[in-house]
């Protein structure tokens, strides 16, 4: 049997949770649609006053929401007081990454009120902003200056702090790399109330490039500058379908921005934006966008697609239709090209409300379009949750960008998954080791893509139900994800936390590089004060013993000589 041949799988005997997932579109349409446009609605008309105010009255509010964060702080007593942990519900989060650290016993600091945009600094070319403003947001205030965030995640509700802390991506990642490599600057209050301005140069420079992937574990974000970049009305996206097999199709979007001399660096070259998606083993479109003027695309024959009304067709249905055109140019408004896959939720969409991708549909309820996805979690209930977790996929893997083919057939394997998303980025060789870094050696391997200072990776990022799953036949879900896991640790490869990991601690730190991390959780007073990564990470409720022996471990492991703070 060839690796792409469909392995033979018993059928699955349904149960009443497939009911229920199967119907679960009334519930979303008659609960979650109306409740979503309602928050959505209440959120932009609190962002539109926020905006109204002056910046000192901002930067007024914001020095007193830091007070109360460092008060709160040092009202703990460590003793008594479990960890510290925001006092965010953990439905609220978009991340499929079980929250359930929060059933143990914990200290809430409130950081609801910071969701505002402080200051676009248009000289020093910067947006500085609260950790809860979201790219929705953001490019809204922007764009109509032209300006834009280097990197702008495509789904509306991610925000500022999570892709900080997290991890952040999009389709100009190939230019600026993730959105944590595009701060200039983090503010944070430290276990101990300190506030910090923390930046690759100062006194600070460890934490600052500790921070991401470290998910709020060594302080409270409460602002971050962020780099910003010229732009323009439109993007002139050239749509290219491929068809061959997974390691074609892996080659055309290699070559798609990355030029074979090497030369990436030369924008004559490399597009502004890239992206793939894979529809079939055999079928693909890859994207290529520039930024245009908007003299450019209004010019005689050339085509405009505002992708972002209601009624449109789902961005990834209308890129699709290059495998039956042929290669094929338009120009889209910047800021719906920014959030295209927001509407669909890339293609989970077409699982939670099967027929809203229906013209009849889009133009009668489309504009209650998207659900939240936190209103979703909010109304799956455990047992769904569970479901979801074992038939459903999730995950995005991180991987160099000259093993893409290897993984997408990895993934046919395993999952037999469709659609599938490519997304590159650059992963940078930093002046110290963070927690994620390229392959040793790689500048001197002069592969497409890599330069002498990052290497070429790309996002395959898998979200959809399996082909077994979809067929009726058996799926083991958590040894799917296990052997993913596995093979993106032998592959050099990363899996973000904000998705559900089968991972033991072992594995997890052969994945990661926890030096600098530990380092950091023990010069800065973390240890003891904020649930360690890995613990926060796994899967599973805590207790607040289990919290506790762990945190325990931490304290008397392999980093107990790493300098402390200074008392």
């Amino acid at each position: 049997m060839s690796d792409l041949e469909k392995p033979l799988r018993p059928r699955r005997k349904k149960i009443w949770v497939d009911y229920f997932v199967q119907f679960r579109w009334i519930i979303v349409i008659f609960v979650v649609l109306p409740l979503s446009f309602a928050f959505y609605f209440l959120h932009y008309l609190g962002d539109m006053r926020s905006e109204r105010k002056s910046f000192e009255r901002r930067q007024k509010a914001h020095d007193e929401n830091v007070k109360k964060v460092v008060n709160r702080l040092k009202q703990r007593n460590p003793s008594k007081d479990g960890l510290v942990c925001t006092a965010r519900k953990p439905w609220i989060a978009v991340g499929m990454r079980n929250v359930d650290y929060k059933h143990a016993r914990h200290f809430e600091v409130d950081l609801s009120e910071f969701r505002n945009i402080l200051e676009i600094d248009k000289e020093r070319m910067v947006a500085r902003v609260e950790p809860l403003v979201d790219m929705g947001q953001i490019s809204r205030v922007t764009v109509p200056m032209n300006l834009s965030l280097a990197v702008v995640a495509e789904l509306d509700d991610l925000t500022v702090g999570g892709l900080i802390n997290g991890y952040g991506i999009e389709g100009s990642s190939h230019l600026y790399g993730l959105f944590s490599d595009t701060v200039v600057a983090l503010e944070l209050v430290l276990a101990d109330g300190r506030l910090i301005r923390a930046t690759k140069d100062n006194e600070y420079s460890d934490l600052f490039y500790a921070v991401p992937w470290s998910q709020g574990t060594l302080g409270l974000l409460v602002a971050a500058e962020i780099k910003l970049i010229h732009v323009k009305e439109y993007m002139k996206l050239t749509y290219t379908p491929v068809v061959g097999n997974l390691k074609d199709i892996a080659q055309a979007y290699m070559d798609s921005f990355a030029p074979r001399d090497g030369d990436q660096d030369n924008h004559a070259k490399v597009p502004d934006f890239v992206e793939t998606m894979i529809y079939t083993p055999t079928e693909a479109v890859c994207m290529a966008g520039r930024y245009a003027s908007k003299e450019e695309a209004e010019k005689k024959g050339n085509v405009i697609n505002s992708v972002g009304w209601w009624f449109k067709p789902w961005f990834y249905q209308h890129a699709e239709t290059a495998l039956n055109r042929g290669e094929f140019v338009e120009y889209i408004p910047t800021r719906e090209y920014y959030h295209r896959h927001t509407r669909c939720l890339y293609w989970e969409g077409k699982l939670i409300l099967p027929f809203a991708d229906q013209w009849w549909f889009r133009w009668t309820l489309g504009w209650l379009m998207p659900p939240k996805v936190s209103f979703l979690k909010a109304t799956q209930g455990e047992a769904i949750r569970n479901y979801y977790h074992e038939m459903h996929v999730i995950q995005d893997m991180l991987v160099p960008l000259y093993k893409v083919g290897d993984a997408l057939e990895f993934v046919h394997k395993e999952m037999e998954l469709y659609p599938i998303w490519l997304c590159p980025h650059r992963l940078y060789k930093l002046p110290i080791k963070t927690m994620v870094n390229p392959e040793p050696g790689f500048e001197h391997a002069h592969r497409q893509g890599d330069t002498d200072y990052a290497q070429m990776y790309t996002d395959v990022g898998v979200y959809y139900a399996p082909g077994p799953v979809l067929r009726g036949e058996k799926f083991d879900g958590v040894a799917a994800v296990r052997n993913m896991e596995d093979w993106l640790i032998e592959n050099h490869g990363f899996q973000p936390q904000y998705a559900v990991s089968e991972l033991s601690e072992r594995n997890f730190w052969r994945m990661f590089d926890a030096s600098l991390y530990e380092h950091c959780r023990r010069k800065y007073g973390a240890v003891g004060t904020f649930m360690s990564l890995y613990y926060k990470s796994k899967k599973g409720r805590k207790t607040e013993k289990e919290v506790r022996e762990a945190e325990q471990q931490h304290l008397e492991g392999p980093y107990v000589e790493i300098e402390q703070p200074a008392e």
